[in-house]
């Protein structure tokens, strides 16, 4: 499944001869330190995110080599009109003082990239040098997304990323770094200090690259993952509530069996099942009654007796 992940970047760094041996093994002919503006950029972190989720340290340690060499762009327009710049070195930087809501040490993939000094790049060597361009985001695929609680793959458990069970955190573990793609200048970043930005899955990578230069079919792909991710949202909410309704229903089911039942159901056949389960659980457990229309002689002595 592929990842977008935006960070913190743009720190200005100097140029060293270790440094322009990297940039010139991608570089067609030999760069002098004059003709290259060089900087860094904190790439993405094993840091619980807002959406819940987080990359796995040994995850970074794989991402780490495979972002070498790979393009900066603007806003994930995958076009080469758009590529401003080019990661040249990576490292991992650890931060074992600070700890993470998963209870680790911090660390984060931090990369080193470069750009030629022109006339074109100016302004935008003066943006980054202003803090004015400051967050990147990262594309990248990762093999798994799995619960932290029960190692279930994303979306199919009933565990809530953000609740805690048994006193453990529950979130979205990223694990397996398997490829790099690129990383952009984006506007506003997601995560607490490297942000995400997800939403691009495996199966759409291919057809992002050839709508990069076509902003509106962009557009209107990113609206279809947004509405694709409410649905998966909603079937779960949905299963989760007939479940519920299924214990209710038939008080000897166990929670596991229904579970297993309802898993590979599409979200037409979970709405019948929570229909058929509620109009089970009504029977089961009938609404009193407060009125009592029956034919009944009120006695008018008495002081529950109301006589006009």
């Amino acid at each position: 499944m592929n990842i977008i992940k935006e960070a913190a970047g743009g720190a200005p760094e100097e140029v060293r001869d270790a440094d322009l041996a990297y940039i010139n093994a991608f570089s067609r002919r030999p760069l002098k330190g004059e003709e290259v503006y060089v900087f860094s950029v904190r790439l993405c972190d094993n840091e619980v995110d807002r959406d819940g989720e987080r990359f796995e340290t040994e995850t970074l340690n794989e991402l780490a080599p495979l972002f070498q060499g790979k393009s900066g762009i603007f806003d994930h327009q995958w076009s080469a009109r758009g590529q401003s710049a080019r990661i040249f070195r990576t490292e991992v930087v650890r931060e074992p003082e600070t700890v993470t809501r998963a209870g680790d040490g911090l660390c984060w993939l931090k990369g080193y990239a470069y750009m030629l000094r022109t006339p074109g790049s100016e302004e935008l060597i003066a943006r980054i040098e202003g803090g004015i361009l400051r967050e990147v985001s990262v594309g990248c695929a990762v093999e798994r997304a799995v619960c932290s609680v029960c190692g279930a793959p994303r979306g199919e458990c009933r565990h809530t990323p953000g609740e805690r069970y048994g006193g453990k955190l529950c979130y979205v573990s990223l694990q397996g770094g398997r490829d790099a793609f690129e990383w952009s200048f984006v506007a506003v970043p997601a995560q607490r200090e490297a942000g995400v930005l997800k939403g691009i899955r495996a199966e759409n990578a291919g057809l992002r690259r050839a709508l990069g230069d076509r902003p509106e079919e962009l557009e209107r792909l990113k609206r279809l993952e947004r509405e694709a991710a409410n649905g998966r949202r909603w079937r779960e909410e949905l299963r989760r509530e007939v479940v519920r309704l299924g214990l209710l229903a038939d008080g000897k089911a166990p929670a596991e069996l229904l579970e297993r039942m309802t898993e590979g159901l599409e979200v037409r056949e979970l709405e019948t099942m929570r229909e058929v389960y509620a109009a089970r659980v009504e029977e089961r457990f009938p609404l009193p009654v407060q009125l009592d229309y029956g034919e009944r002689t009120a006695d008018a002595g008495s002081d529950g007796a109301f006589i006009i």
